[in-house]
């Protein structure tokens, strides 16, 4: 993708605050952090979203999501707890139209990520259920 910022990043032709990476994936800063150590792990290769992403880049890109968890956890930033959020689309709040991971650390609870609900279309569970639970899951090769 010609005008992809995280594919700029990931060839170089942009710079990033880049703190790990591995054959897959690739984690830097957040240049509008929540809070102190908001790190993005991107895969490497252009993919829209999770539910496109094929299994060996998702695994790539969540064990370095993991790997920055802990990296954050144990250095001095000391986090009470850190938020894991991933959009996909732009109604659910995806701006970059490639497949991304933010780790937000909390250090308090009304700073950084919060969580805000709004339940103006919620359907019956049972209906819900019963629309899901037939659904023919693809195995994704």
């Amino acid at each position: 993708m010609n005008n992809c910022i995280f594919c700029k990043i990931v060839n170089k032709e942009i710079p990033a605050k880049i703190i790990a990476e591995n054959k897959g994936a690739l984690a830097f800063l957040d240049i509008q952090p929540m809070s102190d150590g908001h790190t993005i792990i991107i895969p490497k290769k252009h993919v829209v979203n999770l539910s496109q992403c094929d299994l060996e880049t998702l695994h790539d890109t969540v064990d370095l999501v993991k790997q920055v968890a802990n990296m954050i956890q144990n250095s001095s930033l000391k986090p009470w707890g850190i938020n894991y959020l991933s959009n996909e689309g732009s109604i659910a709040g995806q701006v970059v139209m490639h497949f991304h991971i933010h780790v937000i650390p909390k250090y308090g609870k009304a700073e950084g990520f919060q969580i805000k609900t709004g339940n103006k279309y919620l359907g019956d569970i049972d209906k819900i259920f019963n629309e899901l639970k037939d659904y023919k899951i693809k195995k994704i090769l």
